[in-house]
């Protein structure tokens, strides 16, 4: 049966990287370097996997600063860098997931800021508002048992809450519901809930930014300078071969890792104006916050490679810290993990943005690296991996989820290499640094300004990100300006109000008032579910709203490879399963039992 899906939008392709056997390719043209099932050389395959691990860096370390506050870690320079290992952790192992067994396209996996809203609408309730004393730089002990109680309550109820809220993905993709409920969820639902995620971050920004705007503005010009101004300049850099011997190679050093490169410089300037005294050392001057030796000696502290922390016993730190999951009823990571009613809901709610918005990125993916359109089960068995993966967050305890990267599949369009050999070893490398405890604490580091300054970038884009899905509308129309406007506009003012008068949601009952603080004070959701309701109900055509049946093939991608050779289970997991004729009634299974489906099976190709 057909199924009518928003129709996904792919990055503009841009100059790729000259790889040592690809030869130069047109920015306009739309044939990929190397394929999903290919694999570049060595050389251009490590660079490239560095490059996604890049690109993913600035949402990654975005996420744990955030929750920082609200956990009341804003002084715990350690614990953020733990959660900052852990989120690195698990979105590697989460990658590595969803390549071999989910969607299996080069998509990276990451936190998602869908989830970090209702988070934060959870953490403002009066339950669990952070303690005055643990705003005090001097009155916070990091290692007073009764400190650690105050954050860990808060991060083991996340951390249950989007456990339990991550079934709901898990049953919707491995059920195959997540087709029929995209019929519902059009650019006009999606526009305005992944508008509002960034642009209700407008607080957390502007108190970055403000505590010293001067560093927060240089960040901002930086990342726009290498982002826009700069990202066609070619860098020559040394390489080698057998045929060229010692030889240069053309580098798009400013497009490939803008946002690092701004933090990077950024930082420095800091560093040296703490080494000169030239910013204050008084906590209570402006312009303390800019300083790098804020947070102490954290880098310090932290072990190059880290084991298990004990908080409950105050044990120090071995030498590997691989981040525990919590298993159910026993001790892990951050405790045992509380469930949260209200929290569960809010969640639920990001899990179902977080899902419209991977749909059109695996459309977006397929068609950036060549692929033909991903078939029911391999979009089934992608978002059943995502929910899977945010269980694996929640019990990692990195206080979020996961979701596919949009960042990561634009790249996709600069590169040309579509091989999904690049994107494991990135999942490999996030691993890797998420073992390592100096990473992590070295990014905790990180100065406030400087912090701010990537802040306006990031939540600019993400804003902006949104409202591009109304490509595909009619937006000549009176119908969709009403519908969208209104959704926006109604999703910053009654959450806002909301928040200024918390006493309005009284029923009576504890738990429902939690529930309605929570849905009414995150701007997504209330955004979100006028957008939908209005799309939904006001009479309008499929082509008007954006909506209308995916084709059976990307123009660019036809003939080029085959839907089996890519979408099909690895490790010959098909061929054993072709024969049996129950198969095809699974809804993430490909297939069923005519004839063989898989023509080459030999493990990940």
């Amino acid at each position: 049966m057909d199924e009518d899906k928003v129709q996904p939008r792919a990055a503009e392709p841009l100059k790729p990287f000259i790889g040592e056997n690809s030869g130069e390719v047109d920015r306009n043209n739309s044939v990929t370097v190397y394929s999903v099932t290919q694999t570049p050389p060595w050389y251009l395959l490590v660079f490239l996997a560095f490059q996604h691990y890049l690109t993913a860096f600035g949402s990654n370390i975005a996420i744990p600063l955030i929750l920082a506050d609200s956990l009341c870690l804003q002084h715990d320079g350690l614990t953020q860098s733990h959660l900052i290992n852990t989120i690195f952790f698990v979105s590697g192992l989460c990658t590595i997931l969803q390549v071999t067994f989910g969607i299996r396209l080069p998509i990276l996996q990451g936190g998602t800021f869908a989830l970090l809203t209702p988070a934060l609408a959870m953490l403002s309730i009066p339950e669990f508002q952070c303690p005055s004393w643990t705003k005090n730089a001097t009155l916070v002990n990091v290692s007073s048992p009764v400190f650690i109680e105050v954050w860990r309550t808060r991060l083991t109820t996340l951390q249950g809450s989007i456990m339990v809220a991550s079934l709901l993905q898990i049953v919707v993709g491995f059920s195959g519901l997540v087709g029929f409920l995209m019929r519902f969820v059009g650019p006009l639902t999606i526009a305005p809930t992944i508008s509002l995620i960034g642009l209700s971050m407008f607080d957390a920004a502007g108190v970055r930014a403000g505590s010293h705007w001067g560093i927060s503005a240089m960040t901002a010009v930086l990342i726009i300078l290498f982002s826009q101004y700069l990202r066609l300049i070619e860098l020559p850099i040394p390489a080698y071969s057998k045929a060229k011997k010692l030889h240069t190679k053309k580098f798009y050093i400013f497009q490939m890792m803008p946002i690092l490169l701004g933090i990077a410089v950024s930082w420095l300037v800091c560093h040296l104006l703490t080494i000169y005294d030239v910013l204050p050392s008084d906590p209570n001057q402006y312009g303390h916050q800019a300083r790098t030796d804020v947070k102490g000696d954290v880098v310090t502290q932290a072990s190059w490679s880290k084991g298990q922390p004990s908080y409950g016993s105050q044990t120090s730190d071995p030498s590997w810290r691989t981040p525990n999951p919590e298993p159910p009823f026993s001790t892990g990571q951050w405790g045992t993990p509380a469930v949260n009613l209200a929290g569960i809901i809010g969640m639920m709610a990001g899990i179902v943005c977080s899902m419209a918005e991977s749909v059109g990125d695996y459309h977006a993916c397929a068609k950036l690296s060549g692929a033909p359109p991903p078939p029911k089960h391999a979009i089934n068995r992608g978002i059943g991996v995502e929910g899977i993966g945010s269980l694996l967050a929640g019990a990692f305890g990195t206080g979020n989820g996961t979701t596919s990267f949009s960042e990561n599949v634009a790249a996709l369009g600069i590169t040309k290499v579509g091989s999904r050999m690049v994107i494991l070893l990135s999942g490999v490398v996030m691993i890797v640094m998420g073992v390592v405890g100096k990473i992590g604490a070295i990014f905790s580091t990180i100065p406030n300004p400087v912090i701010g300054g990537m802040f306006l970038i990031m939540f600019g884009v993400i804003a902006a990100t949104g409202i591009s899905n109304l490509q595909s509308t009619d937006m000549n129309s009176s119908r969709n300006i009403f519908v969208f406007g209104f959704s926006l506009f109604s999703g910053l003012v009654i959450p806002n109000w909301i928040t200024k008068n918390p006493n309005v949601l009284v029923t009576g009952q504890s738990e429902v008032d939690a529930v309605l603080q929570i849905l009414f004070t995150t701007p997504m959701f209330v955004g979100g579910f006028l957008g939908f309701f209005l799309d939904n109900t006001i009479p309008g055509t499929k082509s008007e709203r954006g909506l209308f049946v995916t084709d059976e093939t990307h123009p660019e991608a036809s003939g080029t490879l085959e839907t089996d050779d890519i979408y099909n289970l690895p490790f010959g997991i098909t061929r054993c399963l072709s024969s049996l004729p129950w198969v095809h009634k699974i809804p993430f299974c490909p297939g069923g039992g005519q004839k063989p489906l898989c023509k080459s099976d030999k493990g990940m190709p």
